[in-house]
């Protein structure tokens, strides 16, 4: 890892997770959301970005198991992984946040389980954001492949 790491912030709940910027393509307002029954309940649904179609993961199902409360601040954090491009929404996508190498920890205790996406803890004075591995987190969630052949047949159709 290089000396300085930087991520995008965002709100899920009442704590700071991050997202690589090297895996973040865009920052999108929540629209033309299409609700798709029959799906895992993290899938918000699937939406059109740049062209694209890719589905919306809820960071806060997928976290804590509660529906993201949607206001002027949601966005979707658009990313791009091995496997599929997926937006991540979230109550608040705050700053893009340069971490010093030395202010990040591992996170042995956190990674396992269903918080195996957990890459590291970025800690500062007062401050700890939850560092998520985006290829992680995508092959981490029950049922992604049913999702993924989803949305190539949508794409496919259109």
């Amino acid at each position: 890892m290089e000396a300085n790491s930087q991520a995008v912030v965002f709100q899920a709940g009442s704590e700071e997770y991050a997202l690589p910027i090297l895996a973040v393509v865009s920052i999108e307002k929540p629209e033309g959301i299409t609700h798709v029954p029959h799906m895992p309940e993290y899938l918000k649904g699937i939406a059109k970005v740049r062209e694209e179609l890719i589905p919306v993961i809820d960071s806060e199902m997928v976290l804590y198991g509660r529906k993201t409360e949607e206001d002027e601040k949601t966005r979707i954090i658009v990313i791009n992984t091995s496997g599929i491009s997926a937006g991540i929404m979230v109550r608040d996508a705050r700053e893009i946040l340069e971490i010093p190498v030395e202010h990040l920890k591992q996170t042995s205790l956190l990674a396992s389980g269903n918080n195996r996406f957990f890459s590291r803890i970025a800690s500062f004075d007062g401050r700890m954001v939850m560092m998520i591995d985006p290829e992680l987190l995508i092959v981490s969630l029950d049922g992604i492949g049913e999702v993924t052949e989803y949305v190539e047949k949508m794409e496919q159709a259109n």
